[in-house]
Order: C-alpha cells, then sequence, then structure tokens
C-alpha cells in the first residue's frame, strides 16, 4: 500500500545524518593559522580551497549525533561507510534505520515506522529548498562547497575569523554565503537561504583535525529553519579509517508502506 507523507520533522532527522555524516576521529584538533590577507583576491582563495579538497577510496567512521526540534530531542549513534563518488551508506542502533545514496538514487527504510523511500534525489531537494545530486551531498559531508565555486564570480570580504565568499551576481530568490578558514581554507561555514519562503541551512563545520595526511571535518553543526520549524543538529565523530574493504548492506523489508511525494 502506497501512502502519502509530509516531509517534516523525522525527515529533517534524515537530512540531518545525510549532510553531516563526515569522517573524524578523537586525534587532536589542527590549530591553523588565523591571520587574514586583505590582499588575496576571490579567485586565489577558491584555489586554495580546492587543493585541499579530500581523496580516498573508502571511508567508515562512527558518528554521535544529536538532534533537536524545539519542542523534544534525542540522541543516537549512526555506522557511516562511503566510497566516494559511489555510495554512501548510513545504518542506526541493530539496523532500525538504514539508508543508501548512490549516483543514481536515494534510498532509506524506517523499522519503527514501517516505510521506506525509494525514488530520485528529490526527495531530498525538497527537504533543503535547492536541487541536490550526489556530488553536492558528498561535498557537504566532506566540508567542501555545496556548488562549484569555480563556476561563478564571487566577491570576498573578511570577518574577524574567515574569508567571506558572495556571488557577485544577486539572485532575489535565492542567496548563498561562504566562509573560508584562512588557515587551511576549508570550509568554515556555507549558507543557502530561500528569503521569501522563509527558509536557511546553515552548515557550520567548527573544527578540522588531520587524520591519515587528509584534512577532515572534526564537529560539524546545523541550523535549518522552514517557515517556524527550527531544527538543530551537532555531530560527533569517532573511529575514521579510510580505504578499508566495506560493503553496503541494505534491503528494504517487504510489506513496508512506500512515502509517496506530493
Amino acid at each position: 500500500m502506497k501512502v502519502k507523507k509530509r516531509i517534516l520533522g523525522n525527515g529533517w532527522v534524515f537530512i540531518g545524518l545525510l549532510l553531516f555524516l563526515v569522517s573524524s576521529c578523537k586525534s587532536a584538533k589542527i590549530l591553523s593559522d588565523k591571520t587574514l590577507d586583505a590582499n588575496l583576491s576571490a579567485k586565489t582563495i577558491i584555489k586554495n580551497h580546492y587543493r585541499n579538497s579530500v581523496n580516498f577510496k573508502t571511508l567508515t567512521s562512527k558518528l554521535r549525533i544529536e538532534f533537536s526540534d524545539g519542542a523534544s530531542s534525542q540522541s543516537l549513534g549512526v555506522s557511516l561507510r562511503m566510497e566516494k563518488d559511489k555510495t554512501i551508506w548510513l545504518s542506526g542502533p541493530l539496523g532500525v534505520v538504514k539508508a543508501m545514496i548512490t549516483p543514481d538514487r536515494v534510498s532509506f527504510y524506517n523499522k519503527l515506522e514501517n516505510n521506506y523511500f525509494d525514488g530520485s534525489f528529490e526527495y531530498l531537494s525538497q527537504l533543503l529548498g535547492t536541487d541536490l545530486d550526489f556530488t553536492k551531498v558528498q561535498n557537504l559531508l566532506l566540508g567542501e562547497a555545496l556548488f562549484d565555486l569555480r563556476d561563478e564570480r564571487y566577491d570576498v570580504s573578511l570577518n574577524t575569523t574567515s574569508y567571506e565568499l558572495k556571488p557577485r551576481t544577486s539572485y532575489e530568490l535565492f542567496k548563498t554565503l561562504f566562509q573560508i578558514d584562512p588557515g587551511n581554507f576549508k570550509l568554515a561555514s556555507q549558507q543557502i537561504s530561500q528569503p521569501l519562503k522563509k527558509r536557511l541551512l546553515e552548515i557550520r563545520y567548527k573544527d578540522y583535525q588531520q587524520k591519515n595526511n587528509k584534512l577532515i571535518p572534526n564537529n560539524v553543526g546545523i541550523v535549518a529553519i522552514d517557515n517556524n520549524q527550527r531544527n538543530v543538529i551537532d555531530i560527533e565523530f569517532r573511529n575514521v579509517e579510510f580505504n578499508a574493504k566495506i560493503s553496503f548492506p541494505f534491503k528494504i523489508p517487504n510489506g513496508y508502506d512506500k512515502i509517496v511525494l506530493n
């Protein structure tokens, strides 16, 4: 039987998992030089950002995720497995919730609610209010810009701790803002907003660390606002491994209700 469900509440828990499943471990944080250089051009900042992109074949991690919607809060552990450019897989405790994202589709099921979704990136795009694909989701997870900064011209300004990049062309319906750390040129935050719809997605990368000569996020926080609904998610990352042999067990149970988008 097919059921129609609004993409609210529990959907944000799911998107929170997807947006912040980033690799990390308990090694010391990187204390980068925070000196801002007013002479750096936007082009140079963007070039340095992509020079520090993370390269790997596979990644695994244990995550602690805390979620709050203003009325209630919860905390859970999640297992992450990723094959770069191919698969993002996550599993909650005892496999109660599982999700798998590939370049072609988004799939997940919830044993507590006996439902599942199996389809295009439209589900995630509706949750975030912006068109998404596999590459954009992966970039968010790795502390890299959601949009390719090399495809547009940006103006740069300085705040107290980071470089701020704003598109030179301003759009009324859709706005972006990227803050770049001056020490490692990784993202300090990225923001996507739709002012007329009162929607905001802000992702903050609180600090970075080095693991196996790879610069990766250590803690990440998200604020997602849709009209009067405000959801906050904080992530702590543990026990990361790169380039291990992994598998992606995933099968939607029989008899579950399919989530159909309106």
